[in-house]
């Protein structure tokens, strides 16, 4: 039997990525050193795990009720679903045994909410997903993440930006208390607006964001329930590829999202990110 603090592991040599041949093992270890940066993202939410047992080249799944084999040292949020009327009983990853102990379920991806557990009606994140759709990729959604910056500077709006970990970028605002996700999305889907009246080839309807090569500035995703993958979570995607925190500066028509994987996020030398949830924005409402 392997322990690693108060986690019992197992299957540390299976293969869960095997384009790369990365192990369980090694993702457990990514996911110690990436602690320190990511728990601050984790801690407070809830978290819908996206499961791979088999590995990523086989069908996973999204669970977000807590297993039942969740030891009892594990952060529980308890919420009725409006949906079914159902409890659904969420983790919140507060300390790294519970980062690990995820990681050792073959939770690939980790996936957060963008209100805290304890006032789930109100967002304090807003998320901009921009989606490229082929032959559209990367180059085209970083010139669209560059516009949406000039907009938000224009509207004295500090954005944070990160790789979605797949063919896109997400860009975040820290909120100011107060706001409803109806409020929070109106914003997000008018911005999106503004910016398909200026750029060519943007899009801010659902219906058309599926067009091939256009980018589709995604508001939809400002719901209640809804989630974004967590700053540094992995990807179930062939390259390992791990939804990164970047500086906007970093931005460039180079940018490749397998660039960023746990063989290469050890050379960063600190969050850009960092501090956050400390300079809370204000957005225009009606």
């Amino acid at each position: 039997m392997n322990r690693i603090g108060r986690v019992v592991v197992s299957n540390l040599d299976k293969v869960l990525f095997p384009a790369i041949g990365l192990t369980k093992k090694e993702i457990i270890e990514y996911y110690i050193r990436i602690a320190p940066d990511m728990l601050p993202y984790l801690g407070g939410r809830p978290v819908v795990m996206n499961r791979f047992p088999d590995g990523v080249g086989n069908p996973g799944f999204y669970e977000k009720n807590a297993p039942g084999e969740t030891p009892d040292w594990v952060s529980i949020s308890t919420r009725r679903s409006r949906t079914t009327g159902n409890s659904v009983r969420y983790i919140v990853c507060e300390d790294l045994d519970t980062l690990i102990w995820l990681a050792n379920l073959a939770a690939i991806e980790l996936n957060i909410t963008l209100s805290p557990a304890n006032d789930p009606e109100k967002p304090d994140v807003a998320l901009f997903d921009i989606d490229p759709e082929p032959p559209a990729g990367m180059a085209d959604a970083v010139r669209v993440a560059r516009a949406l910056d000039d907009v938000l500077q224009g509207l004295g709006i500090l954005g944070y930006v990160k790789t979605s970990g797949k063919k896109g970028l997400h860009v975040v605002i820290p909120l100011r208390p107060g706001y409803s996700f109806s409020q929070v999305k109106k914003f997000v889907h008018a911005t999106g607006i503004l910016l398909s009246r200026e750029i060519e080839g943007v899009v801010s309807e659902f219906s058309h964001s599926q067009d091939p090569g256009t980018v589709f500035v995604d508001y939809l995703q400002n719901s209640l329930g809804k989630t974004m993958a967590c700053p540094y979570s992995l990807r179930p995607v062939p390259a390992a590829a791990v939804s990164c925190p970047l500086r906007w500066e970093d931005l460039a028509p180079s940018l490749r999202p397998e660039d960023f994987t746990p063989a290469t996020m050890t050379s960063r030398k600190d969050d850009p990110w960092k501090g956050i949830f400390h300079n809370p924005q204000r957005i225009p409402v009606k």
